[in-house]
């Protein structure tokens, strides 16, 4: 009886002294209109001039949260402060349960929510549900050629690269796990060159040493901004960046979820125009503080209410599906299911569902993925800057991310909601879309008018691949052609008037490689790839 009764107080003990997460929500922002009233105080000036130009108001999420109640919760008793929110005007904190409980004595608090469901008496908690595996980090990289040029391809995104559409003056925030190599490795220095890395943080570590962490991020940034010759070519090269770590990859913690909002915070403040996220949330180490497939309706989890708000402030927001296709849990996870949230599944170079691509819909039976894009083989760089291929929606989120920022690049009146509707528009599933493809593989070029491939079953290009001449077979009419041939950026290197009498021209001076192609003529518009030899 004495030892049960020992073990008793062990676990009592125990109990009373384990630390704990929860959110503590404030009631309201006590110095909010002095922020209002200058908002260079709370937002730069590329942050106010991108809702200037979409519209939209500041409000009372834009003001930080009050100074004086981080002071007294940071003060408060067995207390500390994790992460802060202003959009949802809340701090995560960690502390006992019973310390944690104490603070919704104070008079501003609005309320707590601990991580750990199971602690919050008022929400019945569902334990039943099957649990996602915890892989999204996980890539194997196979280091044969990647052929970068499907990627791009796949979604006509050469057709904005040939017209100079290549995310120059678009600003992409990647939040991810780490960033090594960026700085060094040879496919990231048309970046580093060009002053295109604008800065970055450690949310994990709280410091300002982003090249660093695990290499998830580098890879994901290399669909983007990676410039390696006839190897990699990134969907944005002229883009900027901000390199953001937010994911711990050594646990699996709700805190990641608030450091991912506080980094979207952060871009929203910084004029960010892109928020790409190759990370989602479900399962976590503490079983009372996963998710379940009932949270995934947009409105639940922390991270999926603070991307909507981000949406909410002019950005486009995209997020992988998710890599549990083939588990037993294989939806979507947070923040694929916030509503305005772009997620992205993946397929492979034919176009098939990739069998790990999450799937839809959202709980509340929403079409989800929003769209697809190749996460099977992508050609992506190490740290090193060696160039292979992985495979994850980690992928098939950037690749698409990046032909984001080169169509607003070129519909720079267009607000963010015009921009995502004309993406989703633009997808070959849009009249008919379903849970595993979503609204299907956008095409970025229909929106320029130059997608009209194959208007006469008499134009041919020869040969092809070509040593040192190509020729153009066209109808039988006496007319002058244009052809212009572009590099995979979009960069003119040949252009040349030809005739049905003389329709050849030399390909010497380039160099072996893919290139694209334009030809123009009266009635006839043709694009197309040729490889030099």
């Amino acid at each position: 009886m004495k030892y049960c009764f020992i073990f008793f107080l062990l676990l009592f003990s125990s109990a009373m002294f384990s630390q704990e997460d929860a959110w503590v929500y404030f009631k309201d922002k006590p110095s909010s209109q002095s922020f209002l009233d200058k908002p260079l105080d709370m937002l730069t000036q590329r942050s106010l001039t991108r809702r200037t130009a979409q519209n939209i108001a500041l409000d009372l999420t834009d003001v930080p949260i009050e100074k004086s109640y981080i002071t007294q919760i940071k003060s408060s008793t067995g207390i500390t402060v994790l992460a802060k929110s202003k959009w949802l005007n809340a701090l995560h904190i960690s502390g006992t349960q019973t310390n944690v409980s104490a603070l919704k004595s104070l008079s501003f608090v609005d309320k707590v929510v601990f991580t750990n469901k199971t602690l919050n008496t008022a929400k019945r908690v569902n334990e039943n549900s099957t649990a996602q595996t915890k892989n999204k980090l996980q890539t194997t990289i196979d280091y044969a050629y990647g052929n970068a040029a499907n990627q791009i391809q796949m979604l006509n995104g050469q057709a904005l690269h040939k017209q100079n559409y290549t995310g120059s003056g678009k600003i992409i925030a990647v939040l991810d796990a780490g960033f090594p190599g960026v700085n060094t490795a040879q496919p990231f220095q048309n970046l580093q060159t060009n002053n295109r890395i604008l800065g970055g943080y450690d949310f994990v570590n709280r410091n300002t040493n982003f090249y660093t962490g695990v290499n998830h991020g580098t890879l994901v940034l290399s669909t983007m901004g990676g410039y390696k010759e006839n190897a990699l070519i990134g969907t944005a090269p002229d883009a900027s960046y901000y390199l953001f770590i937010t994911e711990n990859d050594a646990s699996e913690n709700p805190i990641e979820e608030s450091l991912w909002v506080e980094a979207a915070e952060r871009a929203d403040s910084l004029g960010v125009d892109i928020i790409t996220t190759s990370l989602g949330y479900f399962e976590f180490d503490k079983a009372g503080e996963s998710h379940t497939y009932s949270d995934m309706n947009g409105s639940t989890t922390f991270i999926s209410r603070g991307a909507e708000i981000a949406f909410s402030k002019g950005m486009i927001v995209l997020a992988s599906a998710g890599n549990e296709g083939k588990s037993a849990e294989p939806h979507i996870g947070a923040p694929a299911d916030a509503v305005s949230v772009l997620a992205v599944g993946s397929v492979t170079s034919g176009k098939v569902r990739s069998d790990f691509s999450s799937i839809g819909p959202s709980f509340d039976n929403r079409v989800k993925p929003d769209i697809m894009a190749q996460g099977t083989a992508t050609a992506v760089s190490d740290p090193s800057g060696n160039i292979g291929t992985s495979n994850g929606t980690s992928f098939s989120c950037p690749v698409m991310a990046g032909l984001v920022a080169c169509l607003w690049q070129a519909f720079p009146s267009k607000t963010n909601k015009e921009i995502r509707q004309m993406i989703l528009q633009s997808s070959d599933r849009y009249t008919t879309p379903d849970f595993n493809y979503g609204y299907g593989i956008p095409n970025f070029g229909s929106n320029l008018g130059v997608n009209d491939f194959f208007l006469s079953s008499t134009f041919s290009v020869f040969p092809n691949p070509a040593k040192t001449t190509i020729s153009f077979q066209f109808p039988e009419e006496n007319y002058t052609a244009s052809v212009t041939i572009y590099s995979l950026l979009g960069q003119k290197l040949i252009e040349k008037q030809i005739t049905n009498q003389n329709p050849s021209l030399s390909v010497e001076t380039l160099n072996s490689g893919l290139y694209f192609y334009t030809f123009d003529a009266e009635g006839l518009h043709k694009t197309g790839k040729i490889i030099k030899q």
